[in-house]
């Protein structure tokens, strides 16, 4: 077992008057300036609730899953649950909507809350949209309208006009990322797709092999192929591959393992292999990225 140090904080879902809402809303500067005693906005952090990030002024980056998005006005980022991110300082403006797991399933319908999944599936559709003219004024809009009733919180109807007008920008948002990735709309493939990414997430730290998947889910290789390339075109190996990375960099900057400690922690026999995967997949070696992670926050 590893034990874990604290450069990553894992932050839970919390209200500024306690309302038992499930949602909050925020200035995007104002949260650059406060100065949190359980972490730092500046470091990488765990989010344990949903995100949604409307820029309205300014420019600059912002970090997700270890990638940095450059953004500017009309700039929006939707974040899932277990999603590690950090600001950087800045000037920019914005909104910050949160709210947890237990808002979709209270709130929505069980099509508008598989609807929401998808939307903040990062590996089924980017993180980042920069939004048109005429959709940003009207989701703007609809930000001002939740910041005004949650600010008023007139009565117990509050929660529900706050629901409604929030699953209109969610609407909004999962009309404009299917236009951008017309496959997904309606494809068969997508519930499918959605256990091989809990299988993976799970196990590929101990196989990385397509065929263990396949047979797990009852299909073949080839069947598996064709899921991957309907929803995200890659293949079942790189989708593989690519969630591994992910784990194995979190893992990286959040244990106090040693580099070659964790190369048999992920699965690998001999670190020398570990590390030449890594520079094949993420173009730097494990050190240098832990490097680089640790120089940054």
């Amino acid at each position: 077992m590893y034990t874990m140090k604290k450069e990553i904080q894992n932050i839970r879902f919390r209200t500024k008057n306690n309302r038992e809402s499930h949602f909050e809303i925020f200035r995007y500067e104002d949260l650059l300036k406060i100065k949190p005693k359980d972490h730092s906005q500046f470091q990488n952090h765990k989010i344990f609730f949903y995100a949604l990030l409307l820029i309205t002024e300014g420019s600059g980056k912002y970090s997700i899953n270890f990638q940095d998005y450059k953004f500017k006005p009309r700039s929006i980022f939707t974040l899932g649950k277990n999603t590690i991110h950090k600001f950087y300082r800045g000037k920019a403006k914005g909104s910050l909507i949160i709210f947890t797991e237990d808002f979709i399933s209270h709130q929505l319908s069980n099509v508008e809350a598989a609807d929401t999944f998808m939307l903040f599936n990062e590996i089924i559709m980017s993180p980042k949209l920069q939004l048109p003219e005429s959709d940003y004024n009207e989701i703007l809009l609809l930000f001002k309208l939740i910041k005004n009733e949650h600010s008023n919180f007139l009565d117990t109807h509050s929660n529900l006009v706050i629901r409604n007008l929030l699953l209109a920008i969610f609407s909004k948002l999962l009309r404009l990322k299917l236009i951008a990735n017309p496959v997904l709309s309606k494809n068969k493939f997508f519930t499918k797709f959605l256990e091989l990414q809990k299988l993976v997430e799970d196990n590929c730290f101990t196989t990385r092999l397509v065929k263990f998947y396949a047979d797990k889910m009852n299909t073949t290789p080839k069947t598996l192929n064709n899921i991957t390339q309907k929803i995200i075109q890659k293949s079942a190996k790189t989708f593989i591959n690519d969630t591994f990375l992910i784990l194995a960099k979190r893992l990286i900057i959040n244990s106090s393992l040693s580099l070659t400690e964790i190369s048999y922690q992920v699965g690998f026999d001999e670190p020398t292999n570990f590390f030449k995967f890594f520079l094949k997949h993420a173009g730097m070696t494990p050190k240098k990225f832990k490097e680089k992670s640790n120089s940054s926050n």
